[in-house]
């Protein structure tokens, strides 16, 4: 079986230095903020070329605390509108609406994926204060249109750089191009830690301190709590683990992005649709493939055919945000865009230790699909 994503063997090849790591940090006797964290906050910050990077204990918390911060600052205030791409992974709305912040649903850009500077500005209203922009699957949005849009508007931008780290556009990385960025290290991330963990980058001293001592129960110093914090702390060991994988990432993105171009060369089944622009590897900068995510009107036929032969998929994601449950109240918006995305993307296995032979596989079995009444 061709795992989807396979940690173990990812890791596996960091061994030594994981445990060595693990190992400072255990003898350190020093476990909360301290100079693990240090370190890989000021590298992670020169790695995006930002002036701050704030550890926090995982990328929801990264997003959330940030607009939070945003709050406190006089910069938003409940009831605002912010606008989000409607085929996000449900973390991005969550954060907004955490904050009694609207919400604003925009359809995608249905080759990007990302949000579309033209849908973008006909989504903005006088109550509009942010935009919050998701770079999916490893691929960064328009930010030169969507921050010279803002920049027309007066608005804050969010960068949702959950799955894009390293991702660029003219050597400007994802974390440099908005107010403030969030960043994920889920273990399944491009830098993925061995737990959860998050953290935001910025070049704003005030927003950067009032994060800080949000996600640290609303502290400043020690026993003196200017707001109504949260505990929501960077771990020691998960920093150190973060360190030893940040000096790997640019390696295993070029890893990455082979693998995508191989898939994108040479699979050419006219029943499924590819991601665009990746012809130009290797001078690609501004998709680091965290997914490799192609499209099929038949798209459980598909997964079927390829689990057979064994090869594992996932779906990101099964169901758009605004047909969940929790977020009722929007499903009655039409999102014909968003909801056809839903319905039919499917993310091939794609990592950093995949063998020539398991690449050529998944490419063989993809192009061996004939879905029945297409």
């Amino acid at each position: 079986m061709i795992s989807f994503l396979d940690l173990k063997s990812i890791n596996a090849q960091y061994r030594d230095e994981l445990v060595d790591a693990a190992t400072k940090v255990v003898e350190s006797g020093w476990y909360i903020q301290g100079s693990e964290l240090k370190y890989f906050e000021s590298e992670f910050a020169a790695y995006c070329g930002t002036k701050h990077c704030i550890g926090v204990a995982n990328g929801l918390d990264a997003l959330t605390l940030t607009l939070r911060a945003w709050k406190e600052l006089g910069k938003i205030k409940e009831g605002d509108e912010v606008i989000v791409p409607a085929n996000t992974y449900i973390a991005s709305i969550l954060a907004i609406t955490e904050n009694r912040l609207k919400p604003v649903l925009v359809e995608p850009d249905e080759q990007t994926y990302n949000l579309c500077p033209i849908k973008t500005a006909a989504a903005i209203t006088p109550s509009t204060k942010a935009i919050l922009a998701v770079h999916l699957y490893g691929q960064l949005a328009s930010m030169p249109e969507l921050m010279a849009l803002a920049e027309q508007h007066d608005l804050l931008v969010l960068e949702d750089s959950a799955q894009a780290h390293g991702a660029a556009i003219n050597g400007k990385k994802a974390g440099s191009w908005g107010h403030a960025s969030a960043f994920s290290f889920y273990p399944g991330k491009n830098l993925g830690a061995l737990g959860d963990a998050g953290a935001v980058t910025t070049n704003d001293d005030e927003l950067a301190n009032t994060i800080r001592a949000l996600g640290n129960y609303g502290s400043h110093q020690k026993y003196e709590n200017k707001y109504k914090g949260v505990n929501s702390r960077l771990d020691e060991i998960q920093a150190a683990f973060l360190r030893v994988k940040l000096k790997h990432l640019n390696t295993e993105m070029i890893l990455r992005k082979e693998v995508a171009y191989e898939y994108t060369r040479r699979i050419d089944n006219c029943n499924l649709t590819l991601p665009v622009g990746v012809e130009s590897f290797p001078a690609i900068e501004w998709h680091v493939f965290h997914l490799y995510v192609i499209r099929c009107h038949k798209r459980e036929e598909l997964r079927e055919h390829l689990l057979k032969n064994g090869i594992q998929t996932l779906v990101h994601y099964p169901i758009s945000p605004h047909q969940q449950k929790a977020y009722s109240e929007y499903s009655t918006q039409s999102l014909p865009i968003t909801e056809r995305i839903h319905k039919q993307v499917l993310s091939l296995p794609l990592s950093p230790v995949m063998s020539r032979q398991q690449v050529n596989k998944v490419i063989d079995v993809c192009n061996s699909f004939y879905p029945i009444d297409i």
